[in-house]
């Protein structure tokens, strides 16, 4: 009974492809998404991003947990921040605690370098959600936040979001006017096509810099699996 309980418990943990098999076919994908991001904007460097979806269970989350891997693993300096500050997943992907965060930061009781914590993968420092307050949308809206951005920017050379879904609350939509670009995650065969208008068409009304969407969880082709693993 307690191995199968430990079984249960390790197949709920989040495991991140492009740390533990950075050069699997999965891996590539992500690469290729933060290359594509580096020729996204011609006239202005894209350093800082935000990632959201439609709708939960798109995704997102690890989406965004894995692209955060592969710019460090690029060998920028890079910060991810979990501003879900209603259902935060980040410190549970890189198994961390949660007890101070963004939201210790919004409110100002420490500084943006303590809420701070170097994850186990080389050059990704990591700001976790920390308590979740009772007035998220007011806090990412603030003038703290704004300020913790310009300063993220002097220290790091990628900062990445993790937001909650745009249509559920407004939150990421205020963040998104704060970013250089934003990108909606869908999930092949889940995220309904009026969900993702809608999201977008959220997104543009308060004028944000929309970089394109990831398509996650497409169905892998038996062709294209043995053309990268062989027989």
């Amino acid at each position: 009974m307690a191995r199968k309980k430990q079984s249960k418990k390790g197949n709920k943990m989040r495991h991140l492809i492009t740390k533990l098999s950075p050069r699997s076919p999965i891996s590539e994908q992500y690469r290729t998404v933060r290359t594509n991001l580096q020729f996204a904007s011609v006239d202005e460097e894209v350093r800082c991003i935000m990632l959201t979806s439609a709708g939960p269970a798109e995704g997102k989350s690890m989406t965004t947990a894995n692209l955060a891997v592969v710019y460090a693993q690029q060998g920028k300096s890079v910060l991810l921040i979990d501003a879900d500050l209603r259902k935060p997943t980040v410190h549970y992907t890189f198994r961390l605690d949660n007890l101070k965060g963004l939201s210790n930061v919004l409110v100002g009781d420490i500084p943006l370098k303590d809420a701070a914590v170097a994850s186990d993968v080389d050059n990704l420092d990591i700001i976790s959600c920390g308590p979740i307050p009772p007035n998220p949308s007011e806090l990412l809206g603030s003038k703290r936040m704004q300020h913790l951005i310009r300063e993220a920017r002097e220290v790091y050379d990628v900062v990445i979001f993790d937001t909650p879904p745009v249509l559920a609350v407004t939150d990421a939509q205020i963040l998104s006017t704060f970013v250089d670009g934003s990108i909606l995650v869908v999930r092949s065969k889940s995220t309904e096509f009026e969900a993702a208008q809608k999201a977008i068409e959220a997104l543009e009304s308060v004028n944000a810099k929309i970089l394109g969407t990831v398509l996650n969880d497409r169905e892998k082709k038996e062709a294209n699996y043995y053309y990268y693993y062989g027989n």
